[in-house]
């Protein structure tokens, strides 16, 4: 795990290419999650994630612990990777707002409002 000098900003993102996901510190990954304070690997394999059904609840949670209030959620670059209905209609019960992006609309929006509120994020880097 990344951890931020600023525990209240989201790490910004320096590059994108496909395969790979660079983060303030050097940091590179595949798959990312960010959130105030902090990044690692977004492993697909703890939970289970596939293309299809696409990003879970349990995929979000770690976010939640942090105390994002918006969540940014890519759905790679060839927006193949989906969205559960149930991650969508978990993070609304709990009043958090989500945006479902390409990866590279995910990455400016993302990083434009980090600075600004308590945002977290799930980035895929290929398809």
């Amino acid at each position: 795990m990344s951890v931020n000098k600023n525990q209240s900003t989201s790490p910004r993102i320096t590059r994108l290419s496909w395969g790979s996901i660079e983060v303030e510190g050097g940091r590179r990954f595949k798959d990312a999650k960010l959130w105030p304070g902090g990044s690692r690997e977004w492993d697909w394999g703890e939970t289970g994630t596939h293309h299809s059904p696409g990003i879970q609840p349990a995929d979000v949670e770690e976010l939640l612990r942090h105390g994002v209030q918006r969540v940014v959620l890519s759905r790679g670059q060839q927006r193949r990777l989906q969205v559960c209905a149930e991650t969508l209609r978990m993070l609304r019960e709990r009043g958090v707002a989500v945006e479902v992006l390409e990866t590279s609309e995910a990455v400016r929006r993302y990083n434009a409002i980090r600075k600004t509120e308590p945002v977290g994020g799930l980035f895929h880097s290929t398809c």
